[in-house]
């Protein structure tokens, strides 16, 4: 029987989506019959999985540390299979400049962007708005800003007390439309599912909370959009390097029929109401089949 160790937890912001993520496989992977050890990641991780002696590692971490490369070289020095990505795959995608240079140089449709400091996005527009404000290597839409047609000036929250995303943005063209994204485990695109929200787009709250967002699974889209979601996911995921699961959010302008990748996710969420779940249910495989491919699919690099 292989001894799995579920890492999650971490100190991002993401932390209590990771433990969520993380108690949720746990419990299926024993369910599947492993002997599962469950670790809240501290820093001392490499001398956590060490007393803990295990076979392989099933990664529920997210954000930074956890999914950008990180945790992953950690793992490779201690020569533990691991789930999902891998060093260089996880680093590009974290960082959404490199991952969109990758997609461009890959053929996959991008929204324009611009690099730019926080002080700078405070000082001046970077971009004509609307256009969207994020942090280089945050997930789950913190950080996330919208600066409106007509705005008066550069969104106000840069500069506030409360800001703790970092200070290296990148300002990208708003394209209105549709939410969309695609999972892809290993070779295969998934389905196409479209999320509609109530809220001024698909942030933290909208992913996480109960009734946040609705989930259309297959979304009513034109053949040819489907098809382009698909194949841009699984072209996204070969680009950059990844393995195991991965899921790629897009914009659809139905109106101007303009389709953009926005990012690639290498630690999808696995929580109650998460996508790629939601996926692999919808082509018939349950959470538990899908826990169990992805802890079968571990791997080192080397």
């Amino acid at each position: 029987m292989k001894r799995v160790a579920v890492i999650y937890g971490g100190w991002s912001s993401e932390r209590d989506v990771s433990v969520t993520s993380g108690k949720q496989m746990a419990k299926a992977a024993r369910s599947a019959g492993y002997d599962v050890v469950e670790i809240d990641a501290g820093r001392d991780l490499a001398a956590q999985l060490t007393e803990a002696n295990v076979d392989v590692v099933l990664n529920g971490l997210h954000g930074p540390w956890g999914e950008d490369g990180c945790v992953q070289g950690v793992l490779e020095v201690l020569d533990l299979p691991y789930s999902h990505s891998g060093v260089l795959a996880s680093a590009l995608a974290m960082d959404k400049l490199k991952s969109k240079a990758v997609f461009q140089q890959a053929g996959i449709p991008v929204a324009a962007d611009k690099q730019v400091t926080r002080a700078e996005a405070a000082a001046a527009h970077p971009l004509d708005p609307p256009y969207v404000i994020k942090p280089v290597a945050e997930g789950s839409s913190f950080g996330v800003l919208i600066v409106r047609e007509g705005a008066n000036g550069p969104a106000k929250e840069l500069t506030g007390p409360n800001w703790r995303y970092g200070d290296h943005l990148m300002a990208e063209e708003f394209i209105p439309g549709r939410e969309l994204t695609v999972a892809v485990l290993g070779d295969r695109a998934l389905a196409v599912t479209e999320i509609t929200t109530l809220r001024d787009y698909y942030d933290f709250d909208a992913k996480y909370e109960a009734g946040g967002s609705q989930h259309v699974i297959p979304a009513d889209l034109p053949a040819h959009v489907t098809e382009a979601a698909m194949k841009f996911a699984l072209k996204a995921h070969q680009a950059l390097g990844c393995r195991g699961a991965t899921r790629s959010d897009f914009r659809y302008d139905d109106k101007r029929d303009r389709l953009v990748i926005l990012e690639t996710n290498t630690q999808p969420g696995m929580t109650p109401t998460s996508l790629v779940p939601e996926q692999a249910a919808f082509v018939g495989m349950s959470f538990e089949q899908l826990v169990t491919w992805m802890i079968e699919d571990a791997s080192c690099q080397r």
